[in-house]
């Protein structure tokens, strides 16, 4: 297929195509899952023609039709999956970490979610016959817990290999921002797509991009019952932002969320995952990881559009994430 650029739209002209970059919307498809409300605000035009250019962007993209089920089957072929490293956590998952959603883990501190993240970071770069995707990976980090020493670990741990692994060439396709508010967090995401859209032409596409850890400054931000509502709302936005990175870069967007503790609970696990139903309905999968002995881990499937619920265990270790 031909590119369609935004000029050939109808109703875009340069200068409002130029507008429309500039507020990030640099392709057909980004223009054909955007809101006409939103596009009124972010390049200056009036919602009717903002109306008129998304259906016009719609018609191009070939998106927002019916389908039927067996075509739905043939594009789930360009569905991917990364390799966690274990073969007990990648049964679990159905062969890995699946582009096109939004996989969210949560569990207490030192439970392996950012050790999880940073696996996946090496291992989205490795080629398709080794389980990776021969990609490159965003992070927005909000705890301030990247370190490219424990990338370096995990690149001298990856399984032989005829190519050489230099960790310095696995860093390069790291892109790191660090996010100091919510406000700025969600800003990054929607850096996230531009720098996707620059990358889309090099030899390392865009295929993860990881949130550590999503809710950490909402949470810190919005205190007290009285601004719940308006937490849930910025937060379902935020994550409506990294579904459509999801879709359109057919990336893995991989997050992790803080716990609570319930303290009136009784009985069962006390511990709950923060950012309540607006998470759990945004996220595709759900997994619940929590400390064992030593080195174990023990991930949980706990909610999954077609796989069935499940633990897996695994050892984090210098060497990465192993069975």
């Amino acid at each position: 297929m031909a590119e369609v650029l935004l000029e050939d739209l109808s109703g875009v002209g340069p200068a409002t195509a130029e507008k429309l970059r500039e507020a990030g919307f640099a392709s057909v498809e980004a223009l054909a899952v955007a809101s006409p409300a939103q596009l009124a605000a972010c390049a200056d035009v009036g919602e009717s023609t903002a109306a008129k250019i998304i259906a016009s962007a719609r018609a191009a993209a070939d998106i927002g039709g019916f389908e039927t089920g067996d075509q739905v089957m043939e594009r789930r072929k360009l569905v991917g999956k990364v390799t966690t490293g274990s073969e007990t956590f990648d049964a679990l998952m159905g062969g890995g970490f699946e582009t096109q959603s939004i996989v969210e883990m949560y569990g207490e501190f030192g439970s392996g979610k950012t050790q999880v993240a940073h696996q996946a970071a090496v291992n989205v770069q490795l080629p398709e016959e080794e389980g990776g995707l021969n990609g490159s990976v965003v992070i927005i980090d909000t705890e301030n817990t990247f370190r490219p020493e424990r990338i370096a670990q995990m690149v001298e741990g990856l399984p032989a290999s005829d190519r050489p692994r230099e960790p310095e060439e696995f860093l390069r396709n790291i892109h790191v921002a660090r996010a100091y508010n919510s406000n700025h967090q969600i800003l990054l995401a929607e850096s996230a797509l531009d720098l996707a859209e620059k990358l889309k032409k090099s030899g390392k596409p865009v295929r993860l991009l990881i949130v550590d850890s999503l809710t950490a400054h909402f949470r810190a931000e919005y205190v007290g019952r009285g601004t719940l509502a308006d937490r849930q709302q910025k937060l379902n936005k935020h994550l409506h932002t990294l579904m459509r990175f999801a879709d359109l870069n057919n990336a893995v967007v991989l997050v992790t969320n803080q716990v609570m503790a319930k303290p009136d609970a009784f009985f069962g696990d006390p511990t709950k995952p923060v950012g309540g139903h607006i998470v759990g309905h945004t996220a595709t999968f759900r997994i619940y990881l929590r400390k064992s002995k030593g080195e174990k881990r023990i991930a949980r499937l706990v909610d999954s559009p077609n796989l069935p619920d499940g633990e897996a265990v695994f050892s984090v270790t210098t060497a990465g994430l192993l069975d």
